[in-house]
This record gives C-alpha cells, structure tokens and sequence, in this order.
C-alpha cells in the first residue's frame, strides 16, 4: 500500500480520504492478519501446519482479486481485512513449520532465508508501483494490488508436494513411523542412524511430557513444571514489541515519509522508497551469518539501542530541515532499517517457535503473530496523523519505545540458539542441584529472571560439549579406531582431558 495511498487515482476513486480514513484502510489490513493469526490458532493443530498454509493461501487469493477490483471505501476495508486474514494465516504457520523441520544448528538461519525472500516480496512491490507511476488511471493502483496473487497461487502449487512436519506427524498418528521417515529425509540420512533416532526420542519425549494433561486454551496460562505460560507471555511481548521499534513507519509509509517530512515529490518519494527496500534485502543477508553465531538476545538488545539511536538523529534532522538535513534524514531511514533486519526481524519471527512448549506451539505462535498484527495496526493507524501533527516528535516517541525493548529483553528473555526444541523444554524444568543453577553468578544476574541466566550457562556448556566432541574426533582420527575400540567412556574422556 505504499505506492497505492499516494497515488491520485486511487485517492480519487476512494473519494479523495482524510488521512485518518487512509491510516484505517491501511490499518485493518492488519486487524484482519490478527483474526486469520487467532483463526489459525485454532485450526493449526488439527489441520497441520501444511493444510493451514493452503488456507491462508486461498483466503489471501480472494482478498487480492477483490482489493484489486475495489470501486469504492467499503469494498476496499472489506478486501483488507480478507486479505489481513489470509496473510495471519500464513505468516503464523509458516515459522512453526520452518522450526519444526529444521536442525538445531540450521533453525535460525533457514528461517533468515525465508525472511530475506519476503523482503524481496517487498522490494519487488516497491519497484511495481514505482514503474506503474508512469501509468496513468485505475492500473497504476489496481496492478499493484493484484499481483500478489502470483505468490499466493505459487503457495497453492507447491504446498501439497511438501510433508507434513515430524512433530506434528509424531504427535497425532498412532504410529511414529511416519514422522520418523520424514525426519530422515530433511536429515538426509536412514532411519536407523543414530542421529535421527536421537531426534525423534527427543521428540518422543517431548511429547509424552507435555501430553500428561489434556491440550486446551487453558493451557497457554498453566506452567505445567515448565513454565508454558511464562514462555507464551515471552512469545507474546516480543512480537508486539517488534512493532513498537516503529518499522512500519517506513516499510508503509517510507514515500508519505518521505514527501511529508522531507518535502520530495511523489516520483522521487517513490523511487527512494525502492531503494531503501532495496537496501533492506541487502542488509538481511548479514543476519544469516549473526543470527545463530551471535544468538538472539545480543542481537534483539544491540539492534533496539541501535534503532533509538537512529530515530533521535532522524528526529533532529526533520526538526532542523533543510537540503543537508533531508539528505542526513534519508540516510539514517536507511541505517534504521538496517539495525531493525540485523536484530528484529527474523529473530522476532523464529523466537516464539523456539521459546514454546510443542503441546501450545501452534497456538501461542498463532496469537503471538496475532499480537504483533495488533502493534502493527496501531502504529500503521497512528502513523499519518502523527506525521501531519507532531512531526519529528513521532520519532522521539519511537525512540523511547526501543530502549524500553531493550530493558525487557535483557530482563526477561532466555538465549534459544543453538539448542534443540527439546532441550529448551528440558531447560525450563528446575531441579534441585541442577548443574545450570550450579556456581556464583555476576551481580546482575540478580536483577533478571532466573531462567536468562539458566539459559546462558546451558548455551556454554552445549558450546564446551560441541568442542569436547570435535576433540574426541581428532583423538579418534589420530589414534587410529582401534585405540577408540574397547575404551571405556572414562579413558576415552581422560584421554580427551589430556590433549586440550
């Protein structure tokens, strides 16, 4: 809609909106991604993460074609909250199903590749309605709008050739055979290996533990000796906080930004706005690097003071204005939206995936996404009146909100990278003498929840334990394998000892 809302054509044909009323139209978008969230919350789990991608695919097919026909206001919120629904549908189900078909070690950064393709989505809609610019009448807005139907047709293609996850399988058939066969063809090895048999007891496990009590909505506010509802109260903040960094000032509205804050005109406002998107798909590719090297926590705390930074800057260049301050001003849009991809934004969409238990996964996902909508809507809804009122303030505000992101994260929020989905659940089981509660902690560890420390140590000891076993490998590979044959597990790791 950012192309579409400054486009006289489609302003005329909607009787010529305040920008309250434009805000809304742009805003129940997300109203209705919130509702097809919740809808699939319900549906996700017994249909199956591939069945519910299908339908949010079908719904988002018919909102398109009905948007792009609009004649009028009431056709057109009809068809964006259609649309809204279709795309809660897919973007809540999509990272369960991303999470629970990859490897621990490739979690975060498969799910990086997915987000940096929709970034490409983005860009690519820039550019179109930049090229249409040049188009005059209904088509420069209508085209738009209906192409994004090629992709959610590509997803009623390709979907049905795609399995189902293990987990999923593993949990509702009788027999785990199936969702073994699945598991060693994304491991890309047999059955019987050991590693896959590892996985699926892990999950087997999993399951048994969290299927003692019957699943119900009840269950995302028990703790059930693992803190579920703590961990969907975490799934929950952290995407509306996501909205809250003020993203969608500029992924929205980057050309009514640019022509009502910096004076451009509409062409150069919509060819700036192609690049900053542009500039966006570049910059999410070092976060396929950082996302699983670096870890969540340090990235979603680094970026947030990042982005505060970023916004005071831009706040002060609006407020000075002038041609040096416009060309400052457009340069820190571009630095924002750099921090917001390297910290925000596929660790906001894999987070609550890894931090829920499997037994109210696709449900707290589901509303979590549906939080995140909200946030959405409201900064989206805000967004024009705020820029037409109290203009540069509208960054200070957002400036602020980051640093309180900040805060909550480093108080509250536990590092999920690198360990498997299982192993998060088994982190979360306090025990008298646990090894994770085992020695001193450093002063501050006091001031936050006990399980961002827990959460720490376990993450250095998976990381001492993945050099011990690099270790051994080398021992066995000078040794010789007969010198492996026959040792005990005591020799072998006093042998291990010796070498580092």
């Amino acid at each position: 809609m950012s192309g579409v809302v400054v486009s006289q054509y489609w302003l005329d044909q909607m009787g010529n909106p305040s920008t309250v009323m434009v805000g809304t139209i742009t805003a129940l978008y997300d109203v209705g991604a919130a509702l097809g969230a919740i809808c699939a919350a319900f549906t996700a789990e017994p249909l199956g993460r591939k069945r519910s991608l299908i339908l949010g695919a079908l719904i988002l097919t018919v909102g398109s074609v009905i948007m792009g026909s609009a004649f009028g206001p009431a056709q057109m919120i009809v068809s964006r909250i259609i649309t809204g629904v279709g795309i809660g549908y897919i973007t809540s189900v999509t990272p369960v199903y991303q999470s629970e078909i990859s490897s621990a070690a490739q979690r975060g950064w498969q799910v990086c590749c997915q987000l940096t393709t929709m970034l490409g989505g983005l860009m690519l809609a820039y550019w179109i309605n930049y090229g249409m610019y040049y188009h005059p009448g209904g088509v420069q807005w209508r085209f738009p709008l209906l192409f994004q139907c090629v992709f959610s047709l590509y997803i009623l293609v390709v979907t049905p050739f795609l399995p189902d996850t293990p987990r999923w399988l593993i949990r509702h058939d009788d027999s785990p055979d199936r969702g073994l066969a699945v598991l060693a063809r994304l491991r890309g090895l047999s059955p019987g290996h050991a590693v896959v048999q590892k996985e699926k007891d892990e999950i087997v496990e999993a399951i048994s533990m969290e299927s003692q009590e019957q699943g119900s909505w009840l269950d995302l506010f028990k703790g059930h000796g693992i803190s579920s509802n703590k961990r969907f109260y975490l799934a929950l903040g952290i995407q509306f906080m996501q909205q809250m960094s003020g993203i969608n000032i500029v992924t929205y509205y980057a050309p009514l930004l640019f022509q009502s804050s910096l004076g451009m005109s509409q062409e150069m406002a919509l060819f700036l706005g192609c690049f900053v998107q542009l500039w966006y798909v570049i910059a999410s590719f070092l976060t396929w690097w950082m996302i699983d090297r670096v870890g969540r926590r340090k990235l979603f705390i680094s970026m947030a003071i990042g982005m505060c930074i970023v916004l005071i800057c831009e706040a002060i260049c609006v407020a000075i204005g002038g041609h040096s301050a416009s060309i400052a001003a457009v340069f820190f849009v571009f630095m924002f939206e750099a921090c917001f991809t390297w910290g925000w934004m596929a660790t906001v969409w894999i987070y609550p995936a890894e931090i829920l238990p499997l037994k109210i996964r696709a449900k707290g996902a589901a509303l979590a996404a549906a939080a995140d909508f909200l946030g959405n809507f409201l900064v989206v809804e805000i967004t024009p009146s705020a820029l037409a009122n109290i203009g540069y303030r509208t960054y200070i505000i957002f400036a602020v909100l980051n640093i309180v992101n900040a805060i909550i994260v480093w108080c509250f929020y536990p590092e999920t990278a690198g360990q498997t989905l299982e192993s998060v659940d088994r982190m979360f089981i306090k025990k008298e003498d646990d090894f994770l509660d085992a020695g001193k902690d450093k002063w501050y560890r006091k001031i936050q929840w006990e399980m961002v420390g827990r959460a720490a140590r376990a993450r250095d000891l998976n990381r001492r334990m993945e050099g011990r076993e690099s270790l051994s490998s080398t021992v066995v590979g000078e040794e010789g394998p007969e010198w492996h044959h026959g040792k005990t597990q005591e020799e072998r790791v006093e042998r291990v000892g010796q070498r580092s």
